[in-house]
């Protein structure tokens, strides 16, 4: 026989086995797994009417609705679930304080109808009261995710059958009671109680080790996080503000999901690893304190899977920079290359959310206005547009009018003085009657400034053509030959901020400024800056829209996104000082009105201006001809 019959021979038993080995593990792992795929529904599917479902019952507007990660699944699992290797991670719902995180995709039952209700519940779950108290791992925890239940079926009673049918769901995958011990057989008995009649098991009903119990996860319950975790968390925002300045590349995975974390103490680099049975490596979940040196890893999907693996992220700082970063932190431009600085800076308070309190003189904001501007004309490809806005706009400013019948004026009114000569000759004229009249204009008070984000997320995209910041430059450009058509005061600013001790505004127009090709100048060199802190932007706006004296005074906020920056004002806490900057403004007799190209904005911008307080424009390329007409709409009243 010939080498190359025999290796052939080799190559296709290779084959022949591997092919086997396959059909094998297929057939192992379809009979261990209990989910049902083709009854799938993805948190991508069910995001938007989660969200609206979750405040339309209650649900505090402040929390974001997201992700959470796969945790160990401690259940005990029967013998071919433990071959197929399958059920070690679980996704299961969850809350904290600002948000409530729900698994990527559930498949547990036979119908999709099902698995949509289950995310409808645990909505309606993180919407009460008692859900805030689901973070104790203890027995507690069961009551309170009673308490959850009954509070939620006994205000919306017309979700009862729902519940009811996800109940027996819920039971039919429990496991089977052949796999378990006495002792877990009871703890059973006890979760299907508790499931069927909410609030009939108390916690004094459950065993005190239950949380070290293999106890298969309550998909119909929020799970506890961990308070060693939350305080873990606090402290890593609360570093992450003094945390030293390189700059960075951004990295934004496809999917943000929300770990659990711990911050531990950086590892001394003189001890390494050694394994005695490499196949247990498989099994640690644990942090092991082990040194590995901070290598530029340009696979970013290898870091990603790597941590959807992890029950835990084990966080450590060791000052070292590193060229990738979870968000982008820059250096700012050298003074010769910056716009001019206008002042010393001006000190605004913020509001936190976490202390209830404002904090006086926490932010900084510089002015400035762009130094190499050079005034310019109208650009060309908008010259058509702009004199047709115009002629729109025209029609807005107050038309001059003959003013009959006034005690002084121009001009003689002869109607009225007939009138008065013919009441006169009848011996009853009237002493007070205006006999002149005056050609003057109507009466149109209204003030308006413009709040433009230069973040850096305006760099992206629209089109093969143009960005987003082009597209804001546009529409401040067409903008501002609206408002000049109507004889409206207007002043207009452009912000971003790296920090809240770097808070950047750039004035584009002021209320003292006439338009003209300075300001066309100024617009025209706007570009991407840094981060979005909106509301000591906000506030500065309010303080000088309260100053003008017009009877309608309108605060215009233009944004691509929500608010944020490289410290704690990411998530939540920027969205509650936003909307108490909105507050504040209101409280001041200002109209605040939002318009926006972000896609997420109904996730957010309801709970910070109100449901009638901003507009979401879906087409970005749209923006520079819709935002003055947006703004005749929002004065013609």
């Amino acid at each position: 026989m010939s080498k190359n019959s025999v290796l052939h021979k080799i190559h296709t038993m290779v084959e022949f086995e591997e092919h086997v080995g396959k059909l094998w593990h297929r057939m192992v792992t379809s009979t261990a797994n209990k989910h049902y795929p083709q009854a799938e529904v993805t948190f991508k599917q069910m995001n938007k009417r989660i969200g609206i479902f979750f405040r339309a019952l209650g649900g505090d507007g402040g929390m974001k609705v997201g992700v959470s990660a796969a945790t160990d699944n401690t259940a005990q699992r029967n013998w071919l679930q433990r071959l197929a290797g399958s059920e070690q991670k679980v996704e299961l719902g969850w809350r904290d304080r600002d948000a409530l995180y729900l698994p990527s995709s559930i498949d547990l039952f036979p119908s999709i109808e099902l698995n949509q209700n289950l995310y409808f519940w645990l909505a309606a779950l993180a919407s009460t009261e008692s859900s805030t108290n689901t973070t104790d791992s203890s027995g507690a925890w069961i009551e309170n995710n009673q308490q959850a239940c009954l509070q939620v079926l006994e205000k919306y009673p017309g979700l009862q059958n729902r519940y009811d049918t996800l109940v027996e769901a819920q039971l039919q995958i429990r496991p089977d009671k052949k796999i378990l011990n006495e002792e877990q057989i009871q703890q059973e008995a006890i979760i299907s109680q508790a499931l069927r009649e909410p609030g009939s098991v108390k916690a004094s009903d459950i065993s005190e080790n239950f949380s070290e119990m293999k106890i298969s996860p309550v998909y119909l319950w929020l799970h506890p996080m961990t308070s060693q975790t939350n305080s873990s968390l606090t402290k890593l925002d609360e570093d992450t503000q003094q945390q030293s300045q390189e700059a960075g590349e951004v990295v934004v995975p496809e999917e943000q999901r929300h770990y659990k974390a711990e911050q531990v103490e950086m590892p001394d680099g003189n001890n390494g690893l050694v394994l005695d049975r490499f196949e247990n490596i498989f099994s640690w979940a644990e942090y092991i304190k082990v040194d590995r040196t901070t290598d530029e890893d340009e696979d970013l999907a290898s870091a990603e899977e790597a941590a959807n693996d992890l029950d835990k992220l084990s966080v450590a700082r060791d000052n070292k920079a590193t060229a990738k970063r979870i968000r982008f932190d820059l250096d700012l431009p050298s003074a010769e290359q910056d716009d001019m600085q206008l002042g010393e800076g001006i000190l605004l308070p913020e509001w936190d959310y976490r202390k209830q309190t404002m904090v006086e003189d926490f932010c900084c904001l510089l002015p400035m206005i762009a130094a190499d501007a050079e005034p310019q004309e109208l650009p060309q490809h908008l010259r058509s547009g702009a004199r047709r806005i115009r002629k729109q706009f025209e029609a807005l400013a107050p038309q001059r009018v003959w003013h009959r019948g006034q005690p002084e004026g121009s001009e003689l009114d002869m109607n009225a003085y007939l009138d008065f000569k013919v009441a006169h000759m009848q011996g009853h004229a009237p002493n007070d009657q205006g006999l002149f009249k005056d050609f003057r204009g109507g009466i149109r008070d209204l003030d308006c400034l413009l709040l433009a984000d230069l973040s850096l997320s305006t760099d992206a995209s629209v089109n093969q053509n143009a960005r987003v910041i082009d597209v804001i430059r546009d529409s401040l450009m067409l903008f501002s030959e609206a408002l000049s058509a109507t004889g409206d005061g207007f002043a207009m600013y452009g912000f971003s901020s790296r920090y809240r001790n770097h808070v950047r505004l750039h004035s584009l127009k002021t209320f003292k400024e006439n338009y003209n090709a300075s300001t066309r100048g100024r617009i025209a060199a706007i570009k991407p800056g840094f981060y979005t802190r909106m509301g000591a932007a906000i506030r500065h706006a309010t303080n000088l829209l309260e100053e003008r004296k017009a009877q309608q005074r309108i605060l215009l906020l233009l944004t691509d996104g929500k608010p944020n920056d490289l410290d704690v004002y990411e998530g939540r806490y920027g969205i509650e000082d936003t909307r108490m900057a909105i507050i504040e403004a209101r409280q001041k007799g200002l109209l605040p009105f939002c318009v926006t190209i972000d896609p997420e904005a109904g996730s957010y911008l309801p709970y910070m201006f109100g449901t009638s307080a901003y507009v979401q424009i879906k087409k970005p390329q749209e923006l520079p001809k819709e935002l003055p007409l947006l703004y005749a709409k929002l004065t013609s009243g």
